[in-house]
């Protein structure tokens, strides 16, 4: 980090509290890094800086200042280096001493010597789903969770996700065949960290022991730069068969999907005494291993998790025997699920608060459209619910694509930029009815593009926020979280956070080139911020395609399989290789057909014929645009090794986005032109088609070729690959051999004729055939 604070503060001595809460020793510690200042616990305040938190009442200019309100920062150092930094909350201390470094314009730190009183914008923000620190990518090599803690604090953040595995898969059931024991992965619930009564022994006791102790652990790291420690569970989440054999009166609703899974699996009957027991029982060893755990966000109706008798289960509306009787209507139905769900939630909040008064439990609230009003009557007094728009109602939502009207979906996404007119009106209405909702915003990778790190996106993000708090949002959630930041020291996007956060007032066009001049330096900060806008330019291009520029990127081998016209012409055993980790099972369409995954139709051809030209035409023409600008840059740095190793990471960076774009458009290539070429009524059609696809697995093999390059000897971390060896969610170190093996077949294979088997639905599991005859 560069060190303005030098040669513009007299900074000497800095004291913080004796009896310190680590918040205070880590900003007082930070200070004397950035100053060379001299950082000393003290009983009192001393001659130089100060810091502290607000409640040690050390600058009673701040708290006047302040006016009673909450979060806030102030800072104060006149020119003999004495002063104040005080914030009414932990994390904003740490912010405002790198504030400090970087982030004031020039005309703001001319009044530090009067005192300068910052406000949050939000008075919630955290990471939900937080991909690299917590949940799937948590293996990502030359990842530094103290480095990421501290962006968190830097960038704004009030709370750390901290519910996380020891291991890299959980212990759970599971048969030959299937695939479902591995959605446990992420969010793990309350039995993969506590055991009641109710379920002792049904995990081993040293699994959840060392599962909670990096549960604490990961609390402890955040409580040092004043994060507040939260949890995303998947709840009610099941329980093993061998559970309910010992207790069947307490079997609920069949959550798991039928086609993912083999083993059939059930939570808990959420109304019975027991459970809500279980559940009180579980929640207070939580927060007993944790006593300041500050927020809980519950997913569900997927991945494990699910409540009993609502629509969105993937088996259909089902449970227990207690909520509802048989041969009632949807709608009464839909109500006493809605009910329940609100019950089993404030049972949690209610049990959290005997140790933490403050608790909040939130609910994504997306699954509930047939419950939706019935469930949100439930909520208030620390109930919350979650969610990318006040509008949510299931998971339709009045936001497509801001290049291409007719892609919906962009809800919650990086391309959720703007915002209806009907939201600030339908806030207050929820707030009138004492419901605070939260609010989610897209600030990295995940869910967008990956498993690439370090895409520069900061001024759709900006926007976000600022709409956000236009309507006057005062919790947020960033799906996903900031995923590598040690190995994306360049990356923009959390300063644009930060300039939501603290200096909203301030342009993002401001904000990009300070940050410009601080990574590249005055000569080449301007053209890194042109960078970054061409860059960004490129991406609002981006087409999104269903499933593969989130998660299924990696669930469907999208880089080291080969995209050939007929897939399975590939021996089983030849594609076993990519296979093994994909989310492939048996008879899952996905398996031959790269626009099928189950029963989801991921890519129609009509979506496909419209894609192609777009990624010719839009997207793949200014990545180059911007590689040729950067590349120029690169040339002029000569001598200066800071600014060359910048613009080497963003040359590193958008080279690593054009060979994932490419891949992404021979997917949607390959479904036009294999459809069309199954949909063709004559010869001059086929051969059409046929001709099409041959010019796109040109494209692709070269593609490849220059990728294996560039993933074998890129000085940079473009991209996340584990360091325990691959899975599902996560490459490898063996993703090279794997790209070798994909452009072997592709060559091989490339000429067969188009072909999907329409029947892999009915194909029987390997080596179970099924009886002669049938």
């Amino acid at each position: 980090m560069s060190n303005p604070a030098n040669t513009t503060l007299a900074v000497r001595s800095i004291s913080y509290p004796a009896k310190f809460d680590p918040a205070e020793q880590t900003a007082a510690d930070e200070l004397a890094r950035l100053t060379g200042a001299t950082a000393k616990a003290a009983t009192r305040p001393g001659p130089g800086v100060n810091v502290a938190l607000a409640a040690r009442k050390w600058a009673p200019a701040a708290a006047k200042a302040a006016g009673g309100n909450t979060g806030w920062m102030w800072l104060r150092i006149d020119e003999n280096g004495a002063g104040e930094i005080i914030a009414d909350e932990g994390s904003a201390l740490f912010a405002a001493v790198r504030l400090l470094a970087h982030g004031l314009t020039g005309a703001t730190r001319e009044k530090l010597a009067a005192g300068l009183l910052l406000r949050r914008s939000f008075a919630l923000n955290r990471p939900i789903w937080d991909a690299s620190f917590a949940q799937y990518w948590k293996s990502n090599r030359k990842f530094s969770p103290e480095h990421y803690a501290a962006t968190l604090a830097e960038a704004g953040f009030t709370h750390i996700e901290v519910n996380s595995l020891h291991t890299h898969f959980p212990y759970e059931d599971s048969v030959p065949g299937e695939y479902y024991s591995q959605f446990y992965t992420y969010c793990p619930g309350f039995n993969h960290f506590i055991d009641t009564p109710l379920t002792r022994g049904i995990w081993p006791a040293q699994y959840l022991d060392a599962n909670l102790e990096r549960l604490q652990n990961l609390a402890a790291l955040g409580r040092k730069y004043g994060l507040k420690p939260g949890v995303c569970l998947y709840e009610p989440r099941s329980m093993p068969e061998r559970f309910f054999q010992r207790y069947p009166v307490l079997r609920g609703a069949r959550i798991d999907h039928p086609f993912r899974s083999r083993l059939p699996r059930y939570t808990l009957a959420q109304d019975h005494p027991v459970t809500q027991k279980h559940y009180r029982l579980a929640t207070q060893a939580l927060l007993r291993a944790v006593p300041d755990l500050d927020a809980m966000s519950i997913w569900t109706n997927d991945s494990g998790g699910g409540f009993e008798h609502t629509a969105s289960l993937y088996i259909g509306r089902n449970g227990g025997p207690y909520m509802i009787r048989e041969w009632r209507s949807h709608e009464k139905i839909a109500e006493a699920a809605g009910k329940s769900i609100g019950k089993f939630l404030r049972n949690l909040r209610e049990a959290a608060a005997e140790v933490n008064p403050g608790f909040k439990v939130s609910l994504r609230i997306e699954p509930f459209k047939a419950e939706h009003d019935h469930l949100k009557a439930e909520l208030g007094r620390g109930v919350h619910w979650e969610g990318p728009s006040m509008l949510a109602r299931g998971y339709a939502l009045p936001y497509g694509h801001p290049k291409y009207p007719d892609q919906l979906g962009a809800a919650g996404t990086m391309f959720h930029a703007q915002m209806d007119g009907r939201e600030k009106g339908e806030l207050a209405k929820e707030r009138a009815q004492g419901v605070n909702p939260i609010l989610t915003y897209s600030p990295g990778p995940a869910w967008n593009q990956e498993p690439l790190i370090g895409i520069p996106w900061p001024r759709m993000i900006h926007a976000r926020l600022t709409q956000l708090k236009a309507i006057g949002a005062d919790m947020v959630s960033a799906m996903g979280g900031l995923a590598n930041t040690a190995a994306a020291p360049f990356w923009p996007n959390p300063a644009a956070i930060r300039a939501a956060q603290f200096t909203p007032e301030r342009s993002i066009d401001d904000v990009l080139a300070d940050e410009a001049v601080r990574f590249a330096g005055a000569k080449h900060g301007p053209a890194l911020a042109k960078a970054w806008a061409l860059f960004e330019e490129a991406v609002t291009w981006q087409p999104m395609v269903p499933l593969f520029c989130g998660f299924g990127w990696c669930w469907q081998r999208t880089w080291d399989r080969p995209i050939v016209p007929d897939i399975e012409a590939i021996p089983e055993s030849e594609r076993f290789y990519y296979e093994r980790h994909g989310c492939f099972q048996h008879n899952n369409p996905g398996r031959n057909d790269l626009g099928k995954d189950v029963l989801f139709n991921l890519i129609p051809r009509e979506a496909a014929d419209k894609m192609v030209p777009r990624f010719d035409r839009n997207l793949l023409p200014r990545i180059a645009k911007a590689e040729k600008f950067v590349a120029t840059v690169l040339q002029k740095c000569g001598d200066d090794a800071p600014a060359a190793a910048v613009f080497t990471d963003l040359r590193d960076r958008l080279r690593g986005y054009r060979h994932w774009a490419t891949t992404l458009r021979t997917v949607v290539a390959w479904c036009s032109g294999v459809y069309g070429y199954l949909e063709s009524k004559t010869a001059a059609q086929k051969r059409k088609h046929e001709k099409f696809l041959q010019a796109a697995i040109d494209l692709e093999l070269a593609n490849a070729r220059g990728f294996l390059e560039h993933f074998e000897n890129s000085p940079t971390e473009f991209m996340v690959v584990s360091d325990t060896g691959e899975n599902t969610f996560i490459y490898g170190k063996n993703l090279g051999d794997h790209v070798r093996t994909k452009i072997r077949l592709m060559e091989k294979y490339r000429h067969r004729k188009p072909r999907i088997d329409r029947d892999i639905l009915w194909r029987a599991a390997p080596g179970q055939p099924w009886p002669e005859g049938f």
